[in-house]
């Protein structure tokens, strides 16, 4: 469900079309700074082991939506921080979600060969040297937030704690650790809503989150704005279960039919109802950003993110 629209006649739709526009174009000129900035903060040549370098570049800069760093520069602005100061902290948990992949993909993990149309970081280089590569790019994420000038170091130190926290034993790798643990167990829908969380919600949070506080949001607006990114990590992993049952992998960039046998959203709930359940989480997330006392650029992102059922980012 997208955010509510402007208008359908008449100078509405015109003025919804231009804010559109308008909106698309400062998302990829966002996006191109971001992957500019990845490519002056990823290590090159001579800083590492060549074969080391190549694959964290070859993870890092592969082509993206880049969802994570644009809801850190997007939530930055919504609360009025000045332009670049979040991009640094942006470019961090992208190196956080690239790193995720990595491990995710690992033969002892989902073994998977495809990722964003190109081969897995174990198939293009080889295990060990993905495993590398990813511990590297974690590790990576916080020299770059605890280095940022730009930001107090009381800043520098909170933000390197949601990092901590989205990645540790309340996050990814506690939601991976449950996903490998009881893949062939039945959970019910709360248990799998917390597997979700845990695997995608947290550091889609932390993302939003640290933006609104870069900007210097009150406590009321971040802790809404974690609302709202909550609700997002839940519905994208909704729809990555949808594009796992019935897209293709040429479509998805991805492996897909990953999940035959486990227990998601779409084999508790048949494929309309998990629809219908990443619906209501986009509604809960719009609600979350009005009491935020935001949303023009968060919510007319992420709405047209959903908009084509496309591939989580």
């Amino acid at each position: 469900m997208n955010p509510p629209a402007l208008g359908v006649d008449g100078d509405g739709l015109d003025q919804r079309m231009d804010d559109n526009a308008a909106l698309l174009h400062r998302v990829e000129q966002l996006r191109v700074a971001v992957d500019r900035r990845l490519g002056e903060l990823a290590p090159r040549v001579g800083d590492a082991p060549e074969r080391l370098v190549a694959a964290v570049r070859y993870a890092l800069l592969a082509p993206g939506k880049r969802f994570r760093p644009m809801l850190t520069l997007l939530a930055a602005a919504e609360f009025g921080a000045p332009e670049g100061a979040a991009l640094d902290v942006a470019c961090a948990f992208e190196m956080v979600h690239a790193a995720s992949l990595i491990l995710d993909d690992l033969p002892a993990m989902d073994d998977a060969g495809l990722r964003r149309g190109l081969p897995t970081i174990h198939r293009a280089f080889d295990e060990a040297t993905a495993i590398l590569a990813g511990v590297g790019l974690l590790n990576q994420a916080f020299a770059v937030v605890s280095g940022d000038g730009a930001l107090s170091g009381d800043l520098r130190a909170e933000l390197c704690g949601r990092i901590s926290a989205s990645v540790g034993f309340l996050g990814l790798i506690a939601g991976q650790a449950r996903d490998l643990l009881d893949r062939d167990q039945v959970r019910d829908l709360a248990e799998i809503d917390r597997l979700n969380h845990e695997k995608t919600g947290v550091l889609i949070m932390a993302s939003a989150q640290a933006g609104a506080r870069i900007a210097g949001a009150d406590a009321a607006a971040v802790e809404a704005v974690g609302d709202f990114a909550r609700h997002v990590g839940l519905a994208f992993q909704i729809r990555d279960d949808l594009i796992d049952a019935q897209g293709s992998t040429e479509a998805a960039g991805k492996d897909t039919g990953k999940d035959a046998g486990m227990t998601t959203a779409v084999s508790a709930l048949g494929t309309g109802g998990a629809a219908q359940a990443m619906d209501d989480h986009l509604r809960a997330a719009w609600a979350a950003l009005a009491a935020a006392g935001a949303g023009d650029l968060l919510a007319g992102y992420v709405g047209g993110l959903f908009a084509g059922r496309k591939a989580a980012a």
